[in-house]
């Protein structure tokens, strides 16, 4: 198969590229990390200016019902600026979700302010410990085995967490689930469900790509000044082969990405088998940057002083959003090889 963006979707990118280059430099993401804010108002209505926010919406409701195809570009340049807030869960999970499954009234109250970056959103499993963004967004959406609901600000009670990337906020939420919640039930809320997460899988995957992208730039980067024995350690083997080997792993799994958001995109039949392929070598790809990365900057690498640790962190902390490597390895085990059975040992 032969595939390339199209002029649009470069054109989409290369705006969300500029606005986040200006707006959003390691300053406004320290700032963050120091306040464990996890979200920035004036980068996420800048954002939402551009129409990245809210391009998953439907026109109706302000956006370009873009396609994972038309956003995997732009949020792997969320990645590489080390973005804070919950754009995957917001656009990419919640916006989508809502069309699917909400009623007209829930939609005419969140859909447009969404879009427009007024309001913010997130999204997780009943079951999960925590809540992603929890501490700062409008409304969560939490997700049972076959049911959605909607828990607007002030309707939950917020147990703060400790997270290792302190510019993404974590939280446990306690709420009473019931008929005042429900958004959906039922086969139809199931498979919508499932989607969305498909959908915030590869998104993920997309920002952990351009995650690993910034952590290379810096490692080359501090490469080129930074001298030992009167040369830059650059110019040295053992350093040249550490970096080769982290884009050589980066170009690995940007393919599987963008073949992930066209499989969804077109609604092929083995898209979350793609979808795994995709998070698997995203996560994995940024892990090992990460820890060359480390080691390229040498003792600088491991204080907080140094901008590596934001990209870094986040890495880590993606890397098990969405399911963890694990997770997904089991998922295209069981694609491939068929459900392990409890009578075969499983």
């Amino acid at each position: 198969m032969r595939f390339s963006f199209t002029e649009d979707q470069t054109m989409f990118r290369d705006a969300v590229r500029d606005v986040l280059a200006r707006e959003c430099p390691p300053t406004v993401i320290r700032e963050a990390w120091d306040k464990r804010a996890g979200h920035s108002p004036k980068v996420w209505s800048t954002l939402a200016e551009t129409g990245f926010v809210g391009c998953t919406a439907t026109e109706a409701a302000g956006g370009m019902e873009s396609s994972p195809l038309d956003t995997v570009l732009p949020f792997e340049e969320a990645g590489f600026a080390g973005l804070t807030g919950p754009i995957v869960e917001t656009t990419a999970v919640a916006i989508p979700l809502l069309q699917a499954l909400g009623s007209p009234g829930l939609k005419a109250e969140w859909l447009e302010k969404l879009a427009s970056g007024v309001a913010t959103a997130t999204f997780a499993r009943a079951s999960a410990a925590f809540v992603p963004h929890a501490e700062v967004v409008d409304l969560v959406l939490l997700a049972t085995d076959d049911a959605l609901h909607a828990l607007p600000r002030g309707s939950f009670e917020i147990i703060p967490q400790v997270s290792v990337d302190r510019a993404r906020n974590v939280a446990a939420v306690k709420a009473a689930l019931g008929p005042s919640t429900l958004v959906a039930e039922g086969p139809a809320a199931r498979a919508a469900i499932a989607e969305a997460e498909l959908r915030g899988t590869v998104a993920a995957a997309a920002f952990l790509v351009g995650l690993g992208r910034r952590m290379l730039d810096l490692s080359v980067e501090y490469a080129k000044v930074r001298n030992q024995f009167g040369r830059p350690i650059g110019s040295f083997q053992a350093v040249k082969h550490k970096l080769a080997d982290c884009l050589i792993k980066i170009e690995f799994a940007r393919p599987m990405v963008y073949r992930a958001a066209y499989s969804l995109t077109h609604d092929d039949a083995e898209r979350a088998l793609h979808v795994s392929m995709a998070k698997i070598y995203a996560s994995e790809a940024s892990n090992f940057v990460s820890k060359q990365a480390l080691q390229v900057h040498g003792a600088i690498g491991y204080t907080i002083e140094c901008d590596l640790h934001f990209f870094m962190k986040r890495a880590w902390a993606l890397g098990v959003a969405y399911g963890d490597t694990h997770a997904h390895r089991r998922r295209i085990a069981d694609v491939i090889l068929g459900p392990v059975s409890e009578t075969t040992g499983g």
